[in-house]
């Protein structure tokens, strides 16, 4: 026969009462009694029995994450593996599970955020993107239901709880490392301008040309768009400017990938030719040819932190939002070139 809650109590010598807080990770249990406890269900093979938990607490145990598109697609980026690790690495420790979206358009995926608070299939959200105009996160406000944002909101006003990093500081910061590299003529390519993440990096390095004196040319911006549907002839378009850049700034590491291969059809060789640096700094970065100059966001971290301030939202309804700004620093390698003459 199973174990029960009370034959945990029994033998570890404490009320039942106790064994759910211990199973809830109650705080007001001292860590001395909680690991009695959890020996007693270890030697005993007691389960708790979460989905009869959830019934009686009016909880699910479970987050809801919402990826900017479906799982599928959004699996092909790095970024959100990883971002997942540290979200569910987090929730598992306070023994919550996760939910995942899985529509493919935006209309898809506010259906399905809409369903699961409706349905009560979760105690809370993350949302791993943020755009300038969502109605997914305008119903989450207005149903004043727990959520987290993987990114700063569009509006600076906003009583959103969110975690990103500073991407106007790291890109201005960047954009300067290509200028005190002699780099004149910089180009910005990849990022949808639907997202705040692009803005606040176009911003970025828009604040570094402008301190050092460079103009900014409309001609050096490739939108992830045109990447995407007309790779090779916007990189051979952007390479055969009058004057073309000698550097650029790309928005992450697979789209400064697909730019380099491009690059290489048309005998451009990085960095002899062009300097380049991205976001993300994935493990393939520093593998790559040439080894590619990154910017580590630390996006295990951005998730670990967004799931640890949506529970904290969970337990406390009543908490004041939260704005955390995870640290982001370049890693330089061999993707980049200082230029012998700055004129160049």
């Amino acid at each position: 026969m199973a174990a029960t809650i009370k034959d945990v109590a029994r033998e570890a010598n404490v009320a039942p009462s106790t064994v759910s807080r211990v199973i809830a990770n109650n705080p007001r249990i001292s860590e001395k009694t909680k690991k009695r406890v959890r020996e007693v269900m270890d030697k005993l093979g007691y389960h708790p029995n979460f989905q009869a938990r959830s019934l009686v607490a009016k909880n699910t145990q479970t987050i809801g994450v919402v990826m900017p598109t479906s799982g599928y697609h959004a699996f092909d980026n790095p970024f959100f593996p990883e971002v997942l690790r540290g979200i569910s690495e987090n929730a598992h420790v306070n023994k919550y599970g996760l939910y995942l979206t899985t529509g493919s358009a935006e209309a898809e995926i506010y259906e399905e955020v809409v369903s699961m608070v409706q349905g009560k299939r979760v105690d809370g959200i993350v949302l791993l993107y943020s755009r300038i105009s969502d109605r997914t996160k305008d119903f989450l406000e207005n149903a004043g239901f727990p959520f987290t944002v993987v990114g700063r909101p569009y509006s600076n006003e906003s009583n959103t709880s969110f975690v990103d990093n500073d991407n106007i500081s790291i890109t201005k910061q960047v954009t300067n490392h290509l200028i005190q590299l002699g780099h004149q003529h910089i180009a910005f390519v990849g990022g949808n301008l639907d997202f705040v993440v692009t803005i606040d990096r176009l911003t970025g390095y828009k604040l570094a040309l402008e301190e050092a004196g460079l103009a900014f040319k409309g001609s050096y911006f490739v939108d992830e768009q045109q990447i995407k549907m007309n790779g090779r002839e916007s990189v051979a378009s952007l390479m055969a400017l009058s004057v073309p850049p000698t550097a650029l700034v790309a928005q992450d590491d697979l789209i400064a990938y697909e730019i380099i291969s491009h690059l290489g059809k048309l005998n451009i060789k990085v960095p002899k030719d062009i300097s380049i640096i991205s976001f993300n700094n994935i493990k393939l970065a520093e593998f790559s040819t040439p080894p590619l100059s990154s910017v580590d966001i630390c996006i295990y971290q951005l998730g670990f932190e967004a799931a640890k301030c949506l529970l904290h939202q969970i337990k406390d309804p009543d908490a004041l939002p939260k704005r955390i700004t995870i640290p982001a620093k370049l890693i330089e390698r061999n993707s980049c070139r200082k230029l012998q003459d700055k004129a160049e």
